[in-house]
């Protein structure tokens, strides 16, 4: 049976317990905890350094690895990396550079999946070219501190109803190749790819070398096996090409509860790759 690293985002878990939280995960049968930043407080860059070790304890407590950050800014409110206010992008910035800190403290190796789609979306009058370019500015003035410290920024394609800038895989790509610095990498989203035109496992395989990430959801953002997504091709690219970075799941649905959603979800994408293994 192909062998891959699952991880599950801990906001299916909000308002849990952290210790708890970590313990269900594990006991669904996941190896990693990929974290929402505003999960652990209103302003995550200010977290103390001793709670920074209690959460890391934690986590390597329960025997999981830390996958990376998601949802970089959605806390503090009133961050924005594309506006052509330049002292808010600059502080916006700024304030990446402190979560790269943040999770390079958290565990080591990890990601940081940059969506955030109202903090990089169209603003004040910018064409999508004015804003990309503010973007890819930013990106490469925190890719140093990002290689330095261990940790990889993932430039994550959004689909064009949520932000105007980057909305394909291949824009992703091209802005990893713009910067050429090993802070910076991409990622694939199977919710986000929804407007993609190609096949979603050609697009995995054009730009496998690029892609250090993969979040799993249905189409609709529910969780994997409530829909009718067909993870096979995807997880068939992944194992002929070696993949051995997380596969995490992302949901964006709670109603059923997240012991639920982790369980189901990872039984379903077991389900698949016994499937390929048969």
């Amino acid at each position: 049976m192909p062998v891959f690293r699952h991880a599950v985002c801990n906001e299916i878990y909000r308002g849990w317990d952290f210790a708890d939280a970590a313990k269900a995960i594990r006991k669904a049968g996941y190896s990693g905890i990929e974290i929402a930043p505003f999960t652990l407080a209103e302003d995550p860059a200010a977290i103390t350094a001793g709670k920074r070790r209690e959460y890391r304890a934690i986590i390597e407590s329960e025997g999981l690895r830390f996958a990376g950050l998601h949802w970089l800014l959605a806390a503090p409110e009133g961050l924005h990396v594309t506006t052509p206010d330049k002292a808010l992008r600059e502080r916006s910035w700024d304030y990446l550079l402190k979560l790269i800190d943040l999770c390079a403290d958290l565990g080591s190796g990890g990601v940081l999946v940059f969506g955030s789609p109202k903090q990089r979306g169209l603003n004040g009058g910018l064409t999508a070219a004015e804003a990309t370019r503010y973007f890819v500015e930013g990106l490469a003035g925190a890719a140093p501190h990002a290689a330095g410290r261990g940790a990889t920024i993932l430039v994550e394609a959004l689909s064009p109803g949520q932000t105007g800038v980057v909305n394909t895989l291949e824009q992703a790509a091209a802005i990893v190749h713009q910067i050429g610095s090993p802070g910076v990498r991409t990622m694939f989203d199977t919710h986000n790819a929804v407007d993609e035109t190609e096949p979603h496992a050609v697009l995995v395989d054009r730009y496998f070398d690029l892609i250090r990430h993969v979040h799993v959801n249905e189409m609709d953002g529910r969780h994997p096996g409530t829909g009718t997504y067909d993870f096979q091709p995807i997880l068939e690219v992944l194992h002929r090409r070696g993949y051995s970075g997380w596969i995490s799941l992302e949901a964006f649905d709670f109603t059923p509860g997240a012991e639920k959603i982790a369980h189901d979800s990872l039984r379903h994408l077991e389900s698949v790759s016994a499937r390929m293994s048969a």
